[in-house]
């Protein structure tokens, strides 16, 4: 009883023949008594035009699975996001062909794979498989926009492991209570800057030159990809946002946003409203996905 009275509040419990049998509304229930239960992924998206842009050049595809009973397989998910390069033509086509063709080549390589009751796919070969995927829908980008460009990055999760993909500089970042983690590098020209110390990470932030890319896909018929595989966190997030959002919001008010909301789509919703409430300078794109405390693995 005690853990009704916490749960809903002082309210007098109605006689057995008038209980209501109405669903729990999850917005007006705690969200740690849901997450105490939960064993699998969840995931939020949000996007905006932004406040000064007239056309969304962003793009984000999500494909998340889950199961249980007898051999199940672990939790899998597939997280794009591509910010096609302002001032190009067909940026807005690049970005969706990027998207489109990744989860394409992934799903037939990597997801089927996975629910296959005899996968063919090596172990130790997705870093690859996520590269030369990656590489191809640049060849698509190239032949179906041509004079278009854009940024693309992945996150192929796998129970416990998560393999990101990037080129541009679309942002991953892996969020706990302690600590906000960035795992890509900008392939920019003020992180070159940056990296070589000719600037200060702060003056990268309002340097002329900040949103002009060396990498991106579409530019070059031999696209640059970053592959690394990270272990997930428990009780954590992975976020993935164009610089419509980092570029605007704080590291740390990023961090403080996620952990305050306390579910995925809540998250994502209200960065993207902060950025628009900052001056919405670019379209704004945000995916994200919340770990569980006890996940679901393989049996």
């Amino acid at each position: 009883m005690e853990f009704i009275r916490r749960l809903f509040g002082k309210k007098t419990t109605p006689p057995p023949d008038q209980a209501s049998t109405a669903p729990l509304d999850p917005n007006k229930v705690p969200f740690p008594y849901f997450e105490e239960l939960r064993r699998h992924i969840t995931t939020g998206t949000a996007q905006s035009i932004g406040v000064e842009r007239k056309k969304n050049d962003d793009s984000l595809l999500v494909i998340v699975g889950s199961a249980d009973g007898d051999d199940e397989p672990p939790d899998f998910g597939l997280l794009c996001v591509a910010d096609g390069l302002g001032g190009q033509e067909h940026g807005a086509a690049a970005s969706a062909i990027s998207v489109r063709m990744l989860a394409s080549s992934l799903t037939r390589g990597a997801i089927l794979d996975l629910l296959a009751l005899e996968p063919e796919r090596q172990p130790g070969s997705t870093e690859d498989l996520v590269r030369l995927s990656m590489q191809q829908a640049n060849r698509e980008v190239r032949s179906r926009a041509e004079g278009g460009a854009s940024t693309l990055t992945i996150a192929l999760v796998v129970g416990d492991q998560v393999t990101i993909g990037h080129v541009g500089d679309t942002r991953a970042y892996l969020i706990t209570e302690d600590n906000i983690q960035q795992l890509t590098r900008d392939h920019s020209l003020v992180q070159e800057l940056v990296d070589t110390g000719t600037i200060t990470e702060e003056e990268a932030l309002t340097h002329p030159q900040r949103n002009v890319l060396w990498n991106a896909m579409g530019k070059a018929i031999d696209v640059k990809v970053d592959v690394a595989t990270h272990s997930t966190p428990l009780d954590g997030y992975l976020m993935l946002c164009s610089d419509g959002l980092w570029g605007v919001i704080p590291d740390e008010e990023i961090q403080e946003t996620i952990l305050r909301a306390g579910n995925p789509q809540q998250a994502c919703e209200a960065l993207v409203a902060a950025a628009n409430a900052a001056g919405g300078p670019d379209n704004v794109t945000c995916v994200t996905v919340y770990f569980p405390v006890q996940p679901s693995t393989a049996s």
